[in-house]
């Protein structure tokens, strides 16, 4: 009978523990030791409880995944090997490894998804899974992977990079792009893999995925769509063979007079303040132009009266941009009701993948673990 195989993302032989456990039937979970022990026992018991057979067309559960915990509380995702598998040679293009003999740099921990995807990809004959860049020729991680891969001087060999987990900053893309690598970020999810890819001139969709926005919401008909979850349900919705996460997109031009679409962040995101509605990502976007400022979360402060203040946590990107300057930076690119109220100054929490951990950044300012700027 198929078992979930809990697996450390820690070990040495993890590849060969993943083959190992793939070709007896189980079902690898990757376990982010950084996490609570209580929370990891609590996953491999709702993943145990999961149902992993299976009587639908999207076939027996061979990956379970954890998700980034970003927003909140990580969850485990549960796909069939084909909601991965038939997406490899897609990637195996875009990172320009189709010949064999590549190497992938994965700076991310076997417990994303994100790095566990391309493990399976180096166990079906992908590129093979490196851990620093040393030796690699190809690059699969988060935009924080890939600031980090350059400042290390380490991306000399490196000449495809493939980037998702959050926003890829047009600097960032710049910079890799002038140490000659060819840059593709994508948007994706645990729960429906890759959705869309831009190669610089908009979101696309990718191959074998078709697009649509509905009433602001973006979903998707895909074949790599996960199966659902082991235990607390999340986020994962679907309409017949439609399936969404609850991201706001809309419809944007893109290259050559056709389509792309335009992110605007999770719909329960969205800060109410007063009779505005103001959309986390868009005023995130804005806040990483102004110099200074590495990287930002957004979010509302309750207030009781008028709905939430928009408050920013900034990450300083060398010296700490003054308060007045970063209010005279928010004029110059933000409408009123978007300009943050309240700034922080910090570096940001971040998931194992690197992404900024919302939710962590919250709290710590909410209890008061981080100061506001008074100047």
């Amino acid at each position: 009978m198929t078992a979930i195989v809990p697996l450390r993302e820690d070990d040495p032989a993890l590849l060969d523990r993943l083959r190992e456990a793939r070709a007896a039937g189980g079902v690898p979970l990757v376990l982010d030791g950084r996490r609570p022990a209580a929370h990891l026992a609590a996953a491999v018991d709702a993943a145990s409880r999961a149902d992993l057979e299976g009587s639908d067309a999207s076939g027996r559960i061979g990956w379970a995944t954890l998700t980034s915990g970003s927003s909140g509380p990580p969850r485990i995702v549960l796909r069939s090997a084909d909601s991965w598998s038939s997406s490899f040679a897609a990637v195996a293009e875009l990172l320009n490894a189709g010949g064999g003999g590549r190497a992938v740099a994965l700076p991310a921990p076997a417990s994303s998804s994100l790095t566990l995807f391309s493990l399976a990809h180096a166990l079906d004959g992908g590129p093979r899974a490196v851990q620093a860049g040393a030796g690699a020729d190809c690059f699969h991680g988060t935009p924080e992977g890939l600031r980090r891969l350059l400042e290390s001087g380490a991306a000399s060999g490196i000449r495809s990079a493939l980037v998702g987990g959050s926003h890829l900053d047009p600097a960032l893309r710049a910079r890799a792009e002038a140490e000659g690598m060819r840059v593709t970020s994508y948007y994706g999810a645990a729960e429906l893999s890759f959705v869309a890819v831009d190669h610089g001139d908009g979101l696309v969709p990718f191959p074998g995925v078709e697009l649509r926005v509905r009433d602001g919401e973006l979903w998707v008909r895909s074949p790599f769509v996960a199966r659902g979850y082991a235990g607390a349900a999340g986020p994962l919705r679907r309409d017949g063979a439609w399936a969404t996460v609850g991201d706001r997109a809309e419809r944007a031009p893109g290259a050559d007079g056709g389509e792309s679409v335009r992110l605007l962040g999770r719909a329960d995101g969205a800060i109410l303040s007063a009779s505005a509605t103001i959309v986390p990502d868009e005023v995130e976007a804005a806040l990483r132009s102004v110099p200074g400022v590495r990287d930002a979360v957004v979010f509302g402060l309750p207030t009781g009266r008028v709905g939430a203040l928009v408050a920013a946590l900034v990450e300083p990107d060398g010296r700490l941009p003054t308060l007045a300057s970063l209010r005279a930076a928010a004029a110059e690119r933000l409408a009123p009701a978007h300009r943050p109220r309240r700034w922080y100054a910090a570096e940001l929490p971040r998931t194992a993948a690197g992404k900024p951990a919302r939710a962590e950044a919250v709290r710590r300012v909410l209890e008061g673990e981080v100061s506001p700027l008074e100047r």
